[in-house]
């Protein structure tokens, strides 16, 4: 049997960083096992769904290595879907129900009010076929639900009726059918809910797992149902935490918190956001993983947080720092190109800015010091300008190389009597305009000569 998952968004806004931790728990898991990733468009909302929406999921998850060995769109699969509601409306388990949204709305509120669980009564069933076409002949258009097995002979009796799996993430998990309402499985205008196209596309495309929120796990029990009255194996369940802004509020695509889009503007690593879109809420320490390989290995389900967990933003700015510390030229070679940093330099240009970036796009302020006009004019006092100047005529002859720092400083240290910040800050102020930075015996070549002259005044 080959791992199959499936990450299933429904393309009606931008992917955000708790989308992003269900895609990775499936990609991850499908290439420890060697199995095959699917992305499956849930669009059957036509108002909703946008053809820009799907393009943007389908280049953010290759931002960060996710690439699918198929893509589906459920508006091609309509066919497969009206197939299996008319099998189980032929089997008897698909009902239509003509209660309007403000009727059902009363039914709740009126169970709520004697402390009853708000589970739907199956009045529909109790309707004559003259009341059917009653109802119809006013303009009502029925919704179909799904009947759930949880009765023996009659289903207006339904009794305690457990559906048992065993979560990947959860472990043992249990669902009484008698507590749930049968489910809408399509609307009074024949378009269809979540559901059955889900179960169905499932089915056909052999998924195996399915690793979601944990906002699904009482669905868990209603779907498990409706696999078996289609005659379908139902894949492995897991059910991860979610992710919270800090504040506790849930993330929503509509609302464009913590975005794959606005992430990636903002500079940040793929890594970096994978790292702590994985990460939390697992056990273990969050670090910077350098790849997916090695995120992978760190996955684990067991012993992770059965909470939501709160994803604190600032993490991503330690997380990508890190990443770019250790970062080889190779990765940024294209992009210091485009900040037109000498191809002959630029290497050497980045070991030795690196380390002060937080993200790639600072090494544009290092460019313009090493190579550039200074953005700033230093303030110094009479005495440290004094001394500067009087650097100026000390600067060793010939080329800039790794030991003209040292040699500069250790012969000014003997001819002013100065040491430690006394010495090198007044000449990092000249030479950079600023009061911290790359380490300057590395600087300073990439400076030059001329520059280095011009800047001591």
């Amino acid at each position: 049997m080959t791992v199959t998952v499936r990450f299933a968004p429904s393309p009606t806004g931008h992917l955000h960083i708790g989308n992003l931790r269900t895609a990775l728990f499936n990609w991850l898991f499908a290439q420890r096992q060697g199995g095959r990733f699917v992305l499956r468009f849930d669009d059957t909302d036509k108002q909703r769904s946008r053809t820009e929406f799907a393009d943007q999921i389908a280049a953010d998850l290759a931002w960060v290595g996710v690439a699918p060995d198929r893509v589906i769109r459920q508006s091609e699969r309509l066919a497969l879907y009206d197939g299996a509601a008319e099998r189980l409306k032929a089997a008897g388990l698909l009902y239509p129900c003509y209660e309007t949204p403000d009727e059902l709305d009363r039914k709740r509120k009126r169970l709520a009010a004697r402390n009853l669980p708000p589970v739907y009564g199956r009045e529909a069933l109790r309707l004559t076929d003259d009341e059917r076409q009653a109802l119809e002949a006013e303009g009502r258009r029925p919704h179909w639900r799904f009947l759930l097995p949880n009765f023996a002979d009659d289903p207006l009796q339904p009794q305690r009726t457990e559906i048992h799996w065993d979560d990947l993430v959860r472990g043992p998990q249990t669902v009484d059918l008698a507590s749930l309402s049968d489910p809408v499985l399509m609307r009074g205008d024949g378009s269809y809910l979540y559901t059955l196209p889900s179960i169905v596309d499932d089915g056909d495309v052999g998924v195996t797992h399915v690793i979601r929120g944990d906002d699904h796990v009482t669905n868990t029990g209603v779907q498990i149902a409706i696999f078996e009255a289609l005659d379908l194996t139902p894949p492995v369940f897991g059910h991860h935490n979610l992710l919270t802004t800090i504040t506790g509020e849930g993330l929503s695509k509509r609302s464009g918190a913590l975005s794959l889009v606005s992430l990636r503007e903002d500079g940040l690593e793929p890594m970096a956001v994978a790292s702590l879109a994985v990460l939390v809420g697992l056990p273990g320490a969050i670090d910077a993983m350098p790849d997916l390989a090695a995120l992978a290995e760190r996955m684990q389900f067991e012993g992770s947080s059965q909470s939501a967990s709160k994803f604190d933003p600032s993490e991503l700015d330690r997380l990508n720092a890190d990443l770019v510390h250790a970062m080889p030229y190779a990765d940024v070679a294209d992009r210091l190109a485009a900040m037109s940093v000498p191809s002959t330099d630029a290497e050497a240009f980045w070991l030795t800015v690196r380390a002060n970036c937080a993200r790639v796009a600072d090494a544009a302020e290092w460019a313009e010091v090493a190579f550039g006009d200074l953005d700033r004019t230093p303030e110094l006092s009479d005495e440290d300008r004094q001394f500067v100047t009087a650097a100026r005529d000390s600067l060793p002859e010939g080329a800039f190389g790794p030991e003209t720092w040292r040699e500069w400083t250790g012969a000014l240290k003997q001819a002013t009597g100065r040491k430690g910040r006394a010495l090198f800050m007044p000449l990092r102020l000249a030479l950079t305009g600023r009061d911290h930075g790359p380490e300057l015996a590395a600087l300073l070549p990439l400076i030059g000569r001329q520059r280095t002259l011009a800047r001591l005044g």
